[in-house]
């Protein structure tokens, strides 16, 4: 009983700051599970050393689009497909998955690769080899959640449980482009 205390608090305090300062909260949300999700790809593919660049370059991805753009991008499709629309789920998911993810995804590669220090052409490059493989990839997996988030998920709760979902992309991205760049350095 005693640890439920600290936890209703917590989730009070979150819920609190989403009605009052939605696009605020979501950004912090974003950036901190990006930069977890980056450290535990870290973790996971057994790196010595910390890359503190890609984690602070995942962060403020995080801060600035992560939790902003899908925001305003949910919001958008709730206006754009009203509930008495006939089949608005369909119609929600269809956009979200043919027209935001693909822009979406290449933004969040290119984005990223920039924030960690490539130049243009290196981002391109590697949004070049990286963009097919996880564009396919989201369709493949994500779809049934994205399909249960505009089904079941209260509006608010959105970006949250698609930052949530996020965690786990975190890491598929981050091992995807770490994968790329060892074989870019194999072939120097």
């Amino acid at each position: 009983m005693a640890l439920s205390k600290p936890v209703i608090s917590a989730l009070s305090f979150y819920f609190g700051q989403l009605f009052e300062h939605p696009v605020r909260t979501k950004a912090i949300t974003c950036a901190i599970i990006a930069t977890t999700g980056n450290l535990a790809s870290q973790k996971i593919s057994g790196s010595k050393a910390l890359d503190f660049h890609s984690l602070l370059a995942y962060g403020i991805y995080g801060l600035v689009v992560g939790g902003t753009i899908p925001h305003y991008f949910y919001n958008f499709l709730d206006w754009a497909v009203p509930e008495d629309a006939s089949f608005p789920i369909a119609k929600k998911l269809l956009v979200e998955r043919l027209v935001y993810s693909p822009l979406y995804q290449a933004f969040t590669l290119y984005a990223l690769a920039r924030l960690e220090g490539k130049d243009h052409d290196g981002a391109l490059e590697q949004l070049r080899h990286l963009y097919l493989p996880v564009l396919t990839t989201s369709w493949k997996y994500l779809t049934i959640i994205h399909l249960i988030n505009l089904s079941f998920v209260p509006p608010m709760l959105r970006v949250l449980i698609i930052n949530l979902m996020g965690f786990f992309w975190t890491i598929y991205i981050a091992n995807q482009r770490r994968q790329q760049k060892e074989k870019e350095g194999k072939k120097k």
